[in-house]
């Protein structure tokens, strides 16, 4: 993990809807390589949070800075170095892996003769080489979730925001989809921040993580360090769900 190297940074970051305060004054630091679980319940502001990263929405108040660039301002710089992975996935049902990635290619701006060896290594990355060519309508979820990964991978991202990347997956899909986020983070360097109701699955690859309640964060650090400052405890003599469940319980 590059610790001399922040590449996400909000400062007092808001948003209003009407009278809702979705994100109350949020101040948080991501570093280049790291692993960040975002963590909440529900309606606590976590997608509203990510929706403000990528410019698809415009903060109340505050600041923010994603790869160097501001996202309200200069929106299509932040697009091209960041990755985005929603929860509900989008691809053209009647068209193959590989013509999926290549129209997303295109859209990008990426020439042809760059999009082709990325779209093989991304394929070959998710473990999908020898399924390139079958219809995304014959994809299982897990599938398609590995292909959202690659459709991500083609942009060569410097940061990649994952929501909820193993919901509805059967336990070998997810660790699969978990091995994966980790190995991008490991091996190349990519920053990852995602967002998961799988609190097992953020303990294991999670550097730091962040709980944000009711539209604040409530708590950002390493694990262990969260666990000594709210349980009192040691390393490997708790769960984040008994972690997590403090937090909420007291907020």
């Amino acid at each position: 993990m590059a610790e001399d190297k922040i590449i996400l940074e909000t400062q007092n970051l808001t948003k209003r809807y009407g009278q809702i305060l979705a994100v109350d004054g949020l101040s948080l630091q991501v570093q280049a390589g790291e692993i960040f679980g975002f963590l909440g319940p529900n309606g606590a502001g976590k997608t509203t949070t990510i929706l403000m990263l990528l410019g698809l929405t415009q903060p109340t108040g505050g600041r923010v800075r994603v790869c160097g660039f501001d996202p309200t301002r200069e929106a299509i710089q932040v697009k091209r170095r960041v990755g985005y992975l929603p929860e509900h996935l989008g691809f053209y049902e009647d068209m193959t892996a590989r013509e999926n990635l290549r129209y997303v290619s295109r859209l990008n701006g990426i020439p042809e003769e760059t999009a082709g060896p990325r779209i093989e290594e991304a394929l070959q990355t998710v473990g999908l080489p020898d399924d390139g060519d079958r219809r995304v309508g014959e994809f299982s979820r897990g599938m398609r979730q590995r292909l959202g990964i690659a459709e991500v991978l083609i942009k060569d991202p410097q940061l990649v925001i994952l929501d909820e990347p193993t919901l509805g997956l059967d336990p070998d899909a997810s660790n699969r989809i978990i091995g994966l986020i980790e190995e991008l983070s490991r091996a190349k360097g990519i920053t990852v921040l995602f967002s998961s109701h799988h609190l097992h699955q953020v303990q294991k690859i999670s550097d730091r993580i962040g709980i944000m309640i009711r539209g604040r964060m409530v708590a950002v650090g390493t694990i262990d360090q969260l666990a000594q400052e709210k349980l009192g405890i040691g390393k490997e003599t708790y769960t984040l769900e008994e972690l997590y469940l403090k937090y909420f319980q007291e907020a």
